[in-house]
């Protein structure tokens, strides 16, 4: 081959030929006993008479490669495990064994298998990636090695493709010299494929984190790997079938958390796009352990996976993050997921469980849930509620520092806190009852234990958050429901958790509101799905309220970024939207209004020349009404946003 390489290209010398086969230096260091002058590069890139330019210079790219894989023998291709005993469980046994355990024996165990040696002996050798990137007009060339399966327990007639938090998963790749990959190296690895398997979803839902189902999706895909068996036999490199845990610079500072990535679809596209929601003990069925060596060959030299995301001219090889410092999980175990019992059933119907209040003729329920979670909904009078009359179900997820009570708002009196007469979420409400005749409107309000969301969904799956919503809908499931999601400051990370967790943003969803609570936005989570939602139906509203909050000042100086705040999430979200939907804007005395799709999409941005802190003053004046009202027939009507105080009698009394 090398020969016909020598005649194809003609190499004379080592001048340096565009950078494009630097390869042969790699080539020539780890096969020293082929003659050098077979790897020396061509003086000039012509091809050699009768050769076609485009055939030669894919023939070189081709040849790369070649040398490149065969330059891995420099590099362990097999991963160091204990011989496997013939008395260790195979995947059925370990079934059964790991079914009674709780999740942190279950973790324990897979540890013990492994160390153990018991793993399929076709995982014990690694796979080649190549890949490439050009930084500073330099061609950069690497392998990276990784396991040809998801890290698996048993023998190769019998395994069970293992699902295991970020932390175990560390452990046992720092016991074999590996490392976890990125997003970049998981779509390098999918076009390496020999074997590509189409992913086999299970309907979501609580057992999809149990061994039951474990084992399910693990039959699922043995069978479609038995059926190219014969063509590509164990040990070939297949991919698909599993969503990868990953390293990513997103999680950054982040503790307690997994990013999760991949299942790709037969066109190639991951269902699964890159999401560091789930907390780290959050371990379903569609998650797999790929390790990849932590040596890899990049040009003529072996470096770590860790030294080339660390350098900003060779990360390109393998992040598409840009450098990522952070390259391994904690092996300390994760905090375990809290328990998803309630102290009661939630989807009582209406009115079971409902009592009046002593103001307005309101229904009022609590609910508290094992998690830390307060709910109260707040009903009108059961002679508002008629079979033809839609429910309108608004979620409003409170502020920071802030209880229901405080967020509902009262007349005060002497001695009383004034966190009371600062939202007055209440009035709002009985004002909009009086208002919007063809629905009736009920209001659940949820408090987190620490008075703090941002703080709750760091410890708490985005998944649970689904039941939660979905529990409080069914009180009213003999009824039409429409949903309305919406939120003040810090609750907003209860909103955009509930829109990571869920696939697209549910039908019986009909309006969104941020009233300046959109700091967690991302556009790569959170664009797509309210593109989709906005576009599904000229019934669906979406209204953001914020103000120019990176101007404002506390003690004498700025508490939030530009690109931070809801000002500049904010503007990251009209700009993703923008793409897609043609806006309108205004300004009207300092508030700059973005409208679109005839008014169903309303962006509200206050201008603060002086500098002033207007968070909770754009909820209190009038804020909720217009988050409600924005893009109907009765926006503007008997209230002015950022006006006087449209709902005073409706205010609460002093207790």
């Amino acid at each position: 081959m090398f020969d016909a390489a020598e005649k194809v290209f003609g190499w004379k010398n080592k001048q340096d030929g565009q950078g494009c086969l630097v390869q042969i230096e790699m080539a020539e260091r780890l096969c020293p006993d082929t003659p050098k002058a077979k790897w020396a590069r061509p003086a000039t890139p012509e091809p050699a008479p009768g050769f076609p330019r485009k055939v030669v210079w894919a023939m070189k790219a081709l040849l790369q490669i070649v040398l490149i894989c065969f330059a891995g023998s420099a590099i362990a291709q097999t991963i160091s495990l204990p011989p496997r005993a013939t008395n260790t469980p195979g995947g059925a046994d370990f079934i059964k064994i790991i079914s009674t355990l709780d999740f942190a024996q279950r973790e324990q165990a897979v540890v013990e298998e492994v160390f153990a040696g018991n793993v399929p002996a076709f995982q014990w050798r690694l796979c080649p990636v190549t890949v490439t990137n050009v930084a500073e007009g330099i061609t950069n060339i690497a392998v990276f090695f990784v396991t040809p399966d998801y890290l698996a327990v048993g023998s190769d007639d019998d395994y069970l493709l293992m699902p295991i938090s970020p932390n175990t998963a560390q452990r046992i790749a720092d016991r074999l010299g590996c490392v976890l990959p990125t997003r970049k190296m998981v779509d390098e690895i999918y076009a390496a494929a020999e074997v590509r398997l189409a992913p086999s979803p299970i309907p979501p839902g609580p057992a999809m984190t149990t061994v039951p189902i474990f084992a399910e999706s693990n039959e699922m895909i043995r069978t479609q790997r038995l059926a190219n068996l014969s063509s590509h036999p164990l040990g070939a490199l297949v991919a698909g079938h599993k969503k990868d845990v990953v390293i990513s610079a997103r999680l950054a500072g982040v503790t307690n958390r997994v990013a999760i990535y991949g299942w790709q679809q037969t066109n190639g596209r991951a269902i699964q796009p890159l999401y560091p929601g789930h907390t780290a003990a959050w371990v379903d069925y569609s998650h797999g352990i790929r390790l990849v060596s932590q040596n890899m060959l990049v040009n003529s030299e072996t470096k770590t996976v860790a030294e080339v995301l660390a350098d900003p001219k060779l990360c390109g090889l393998i992040s598409d993050e840009g450098v990522v410092t952070n390259t391994r999980y904690s092996t300390n175990p994760p905090t375990p997921l809290p328990s998803p019992a309630v102290s009661e059933k939630i989807n009582l119907p209406w009115p079971q469980k409902f009592s009046a209040s002593a103001n307005f003729g309101e229904m009022l329920r609590e609910i508290r849930l094992a998690d830390e979670v307060r709910i109260l909904v707040n009903a009108p009078a059961p002679e508002s509620f008629a079979t033809n009359k839609p429910v309108l179900l608004v979620f409003y997820v409170l502020p920071n520092g802030n209880t229901i009570e405080q967020t509902v708002g009262k007349t005060l009196k002497p001695g009383d806190d004034w966190h009371f007469d600062i939202q007055h979420i209440g009035a709002q409400t009985r004002w909009l009852r009086s208002v919007i005749t063809n629905r009736t409107i009920v209001v659940a309000y949820l408090e987190a234990g620490t008075k703090s969301w941002p703080a709750w969904c760091k410890t708490h799956d985005d998944r649970s958050i689904i039941p939660m919503l979905d529990g409080v809908r069914g009180i009213f499931s003999s009824h039409k429901t429409e949903v309305v999601l919406a939120s003040h400051s810090g609750g907003g990370s209860l909103i955009f958790g509930y829109l990571n967790a869920v696939k697209k943003i549910p039908d019986d969803v009909k309006r969104i509101a941020f009233l300046d609570s959109d700091y967690g936005y991302d556009s790569k989570l959170h664009a797509d799905k309210i593109k989709s939602w906005l576009a599904a139906s000229d019934e669906n509203h979406l209204c953001v309220l914020a103000y120019q909050d990176y101007l404002a000042l506390l003690n004498g100086k700025p508490f939030v970024s530009e690109q931070g705040g809801t000002w500049g999430r904010s503007h990251a979200m009209l700009d993703d939207l923008g793409a897609q939907f043609q806006f309108t804007s205004r300004t009207n005395s300092g508030l700059e209004i973005f409208s679109a799709l005839d008014g169903r999409m309303q962006f509200l941005l206050k201008e603060n020349p002086e500098r002033k802190i207007l968070h909770t003053e754009q909820v209190e004046r009038n804020g909720f009404i217009q988050a409600l009202l924005s893009g109907t027939a009765d926006e503007d009507k008997g209230y002015e946003y950022f006006g006087g105080r449209a709902y005073s009698k409706w205010i609460q009394p002093a207790d």
